[in-house]
């Protein structure tokens, strides 16, 4: 059975669709068959894979989440034979006006990704920079869940309302979310304060951390202009070799 984790946090500009894609794109080429969902309406993870749907052709996870479409009619294969994507479109904004009137509105993602859960390994989520609606189909719908922490000086910020509905998942709709772990993002190793913030976040969540740390790197930041994860873009670069760290992690932890 396939495991779905989501990469959330309402603060934007950590890292998290760069988390989403990469990671995915690591897991692929170790081997392993992902899907990468793209709940965001920006729909980054979907341009950053080089995929650019019609919102008219209605094949998005905007149709899957109103129950328009199944989840198996959106899926989409990258250029990474083992990564496949459920794109996103801007449409997905009116999604959470047209769900809060529903019976159960929390458990729609859930309920739609069940046919394809057994087809992957990996099932990665890239949650919206809120936590609407959306957000919290995308939370009841997971296992476990990653939280990339920027490394700068407000990083804490958020964090605690973010943990708060975590915690309100658990309690109220899905018992078994865990943290997968903290991501320490954009982390700059001349930047003394980048060193303090790490320390800060390992203090406090110190079971929870990865071991790996994601670096400031330009090939990470070019990438998604040429529509490709990193390891496509540039396999020798240091934002390559973070994420396919952080993927080897979570393989690890998860065997």
């Amino acid at each position: 059975m396939g495991k779905i984790i989501a990469i959330a946090n309402q603060k934007g500009g950590v890292g998290k669709t760069t988390t989403a894609i990469n990671l995915s794109a690591s897991l692929a080429v170790l081997e392993k068959k992902v899907l990468l969902v793209d709940a965001d309406p920006q729909a980054n993870s979907t341009s950053g894979l080089n995929f650019h749907p019609d919102p008219n052709e209605g094949k998005s996870i905007y149709e899957v989440l109103i129950g328009n479409v199944p989840i198996s009619e959106t899926i989409l294969h990258s250029e990474i034979k083992t990564l496949d994507i459920v794109p996103s479109s801007i449409n997905l904004v009116g999604a959470e006006i047209e769900l809060s009137s529903l019976d159960g509105r929390e458990f729609v993602m859930k309920k739609a990704m069940e046919p394809i859960k057994n087809d992957y390994d990996y099932i990665i989520i890239d949650c919206s920079p809120s936590l609407g609606l959306i957000t919290i189909n995308s939370l009841v719908a997971s296992d476990s869940v990653i939280i990339p922490v920027q490394c700068e000086f407000y990083a804490m910020e958020g964090l605690t309302k973010l943990l708060t509905t975590i915690k309100l998942v658990q309690m109220r709709m899905n018992p078994d979310i865990i943290i997968e772990g903290f991501l320490l993002t954009m982390f700059d190793s001349r930047a003394k304060s980048h060193k303090q913030i790490a320390n800060e976040v390992r203090t406090y969540f110190a079971d929870k951390t990865f071991e790996t740390v994601i670096s400031r790197n330009i090939r990470l930041t070019d990438a998604p202009s040429h529509g490709k994860p990193v390891i496509l873009y540039d396999a020798l670069s240091s934002g390559t070799n973070n994420y396919l760290n952080l993927a080897k992690e979570i393989l690890i932890k998860n065997s």
